[in-house]
């Protein structure tokens, strides 16, 4: 499940991550569904051209109980899936400007349309993936891993939409609950662990000082725990988001 650093990931001869975040930007259009603006586009830098996933911060909605600037969350997951080691976010930068302003871009995984966790759940190849998955919401505190946005695309599976997380109150709200009760994947222990005494530095820029200390302190209660957890039956909201897909 382990994936290139993310300036090690090639777009021909160049960065994906620079080709991402110094591209010139063409807007192709709306990516149906979804709740916030998220746009289709091209970034082009020399000879280097990669379809990516623009989320300006302008076109976010806003909500109760999460902060403007949910396009720096998708970067933090990111970084958090590269820190741990474990490579499940597409790569995903922040950048200063766009057509829109300020927002995320996320190289564009090229999935068939049709996968997403009900799918891939059937087949148990997928399952230590999943079981990855399931881990780094904890982490991450995810409060929408809906369905779809588990993705089968290049011979591997993707977490993507991963803006409504990293919140100090505990909010995880997600399909994967199939595994409620298992152990962690072989070595997830050891890499929580080393995250949460890495101090998060490379999280300081998209995060604050409280969501990081929160996020720390979950992969450690996760690591001592060894395995992952069952749905909270003492919150007053539901574990699952909605809709499902």
């Amino acid at each position: 499940m382990t994936g290139p650093a993310p300036e090690d990931t090639q777009a021909g001869g160049t960065p994906v991550a620079e080709v991402l975040r110094r591209g010139e930007m063409t807007v192709h259009g709306r990516i149906a569904g979804s709740s916030n603006a998220t746009l289709l586009v091209t970034c082009e830098l020399s000879d280097e051209e990669l379809l990516a996933v623009y989320k300006p911060a302008r076109g976010e909605r806003p909500l109760w109980d999460f902060p403007s600037g949910l396009h720096r969350r998708e970067v933090a997951a990111f970084v958090l899936s590269e820190l741990l080691g474990w490579g499940i976010v597409p790569e995903t930068v922040e950048r200063d400007e766009g057509p829109f302003g300020p927002g995320s871009v996320q190289r564009f995984v090229p999935e068939d349309g049709t996968s997403h966790y009900f799918t891939v759940l059937e087949d148990e190849v997928w399952h230590p993936a999943l079981r990855t998955f399931a881990t780094f919401d904890v982490v991450a505190n995810n409060a929408d891993r809906k369905s779809g946005h588990v993705l089968l695309a290049e011979d591997r599976l993707w977490a993507i939409d991963n803006g409504l997380a990293f919140h100090t109150h505990p909010k995880l709200r997600t399909v994967i609950w199939d595994f409620a009760g298992d152990p962690l994947p072989e070595g997830a222990a050891a890499d929580l662990r080393a995250f949460a005494q890495s101090g998060a530095d490379d999280l300081a820029a998209l995060l604050d000082d409280r969501e990081i200390e929160a996020t720390l302190a979950r992969a450690r209660a996760l690591a001592d725990a060894g395995t992952l957890p069952e749905p909270d039956g003492e919150r007053d909201w539901p574990p699952y988001p909605w809709p499902l897909v």
